[in-house]
This record gives structure tokens, sequence and C-alpha cells, in this order.
């Protein structure tokens, strides 16, 4: 695997089971709502990956755009969610291309532990550039340098026992412990922050930023930052 577009873009399992997968849906879509400022907001949600809650959130805002790199993935996506006039469904050089200032909130949730710092940067100043001067920006899932796999799994198992599929999410450990998606971030290896790290990182790139509570999602071992032009 020569890359994690290419692994996401494959077959996976990184969700245990299909109550998992909507569950999950359900929790991220709420809290990307959360952030909407009004049903008149353009919205860009970059990394956007199956975007199963883009239905519930395009009720909430003038136009979502999804920006999503995997080809296969963009693809299913823009066929999945063509019935849905406001929903745009975007290749990351279209993205590019959106007029500057013309966002009202930006959305990356569970995407920069897959780039290098370079390639955050480069986003980091493209968001900022295509937010309007009163946008937001809303850093999602990121991973402090102290994270262990336990804490991730047992995150899991108590999103599995909230959401009654307990067994489901000891089966998927197990096969999780034995799958592709171990071998690619050994590989591959992820991107983690420190809190204050990311904060400078934000402020070196224009941003005004604070860590938030709670994280999108059921992993509150993760973190959100909320960030506004400078």
């Amino acid at each position: 695997m020569r890359s994690w577009v290419e692994f996401w873009d494959s077959k996976h399992d990184i969700y245990v089971n299909d109550r998992h997968k909507q569950l999950h849906a359900e929790a991220v879509g709420r809290d990307l709502i959360g952030y909407i400022p009004s049903r008149n907001a353009l919205v860009l949600d970059h990394g956007c990956g199956e975007a199963n809650y883009a239905a519930d959130v395009a009720q909430h805002c003038r136009l979502l755009y999804l920006c999503e790199a995997a080809p296969g993935v963009r693809s299913d996506l823009a066929q999945r969610l063509s019935h849905i006039a406001n929903i745009e469904v975007l290749h990351p050089e279209v993205a590019e291309a959106l007029p500057d200032r013309s966002l009202d909130l930006v959305v990356a949730n569970s995407l920069v532990q897959y780039l290098t710092r370079a390639q955050l940067i480069d986003l980091l100043g493209l968001w900022r550039r295509k937010l309007k001067p009163t946008g937001v920006l809303v850093v999602a899932d990121v991973i402090p340098p102290d994270t262990s796999p336990l804490r991730d799994a047992a995150s899991l198992l108590w999103f599995g026992l909230k959401g009654g599929f307990l067994l489901a999410a000891m089966r998927g450990l197990a096969r999780t412990a034995l799958s592709d998606y171990r071998k690619v971030r050994a590989q591959l290896g992820f991107t983690t922050y420190a809190e204050p790290e990311f904060t400078a990182m934000l402020a070196d790139q224009g941003f005004i930023a604070d860590r938030v509570r709670p994280n999108f999602g059921h992993n509150q071992g993760r973190m959100t930052f909320r960030a506004v032009r400078g």
C-alpha cells in the first residue's frame, strides 16, 4: 500500500458492522451540524470519506461541498448523492478553485493524521483563503502523540456497549489486529500533534484557534480545534 488514499479507496473493515457505521455517521453528522452558522451557509467538508451523514447535513445549509481524494469513494459519493441539489462532490483540485472568501465553514474530520505536516500546512493556507472573514475552520479527530491503541480500543468498546454492538466490536478489534489497516498504519504511520503544537501551527498560518470539546464522534481521546481568521 503506497498511500492512505490508496487504502481508503480499497475494500477495508474499519467498521465492525453496519450498525457501527450508521451510528458513527449519525454522531459525526450531529457534531458537524452544530457548527453550521445558518441555513444560508456554504460548507466544505474536506476529506469527507463516505460521508454517510451528508443528506442530513445538507438540510442545514445552502450548499455542502464534499471534497474527497480517493477516486472510487468520490465516484460512489457523486452517484449516491446525485439527487440532492445542494450537495457538490469535488476532486481536491476543484476545491482549490472555489472562490476565495466564499465559505462560512470548513470541516476536516479524521483527516490530518493521514497527512504529512507539509501537506497540512498547505491545506491550512488553502482553507484560510477560502473562508469568509467571518468563517470558521473546524479540525476534528486530531490524535495526540500519547494516544495508545488500547485507549482507542476501549473507546470503541464503550461505543459498542452504548450502541448495542459490543460483541461485534470485540470481534472487530480481533479482526483489525490481523487486518491490512494495522499493517498499513505500521507502514505509513499516523501524524500526531500535541495540543500546543497544533494550536501554534494554526497560529502560524493566520488562525486564532482553541481546542473545543467534545471531539467529533465517540473517541474523546482525540482532539477538535475551532479556528477563525486572525
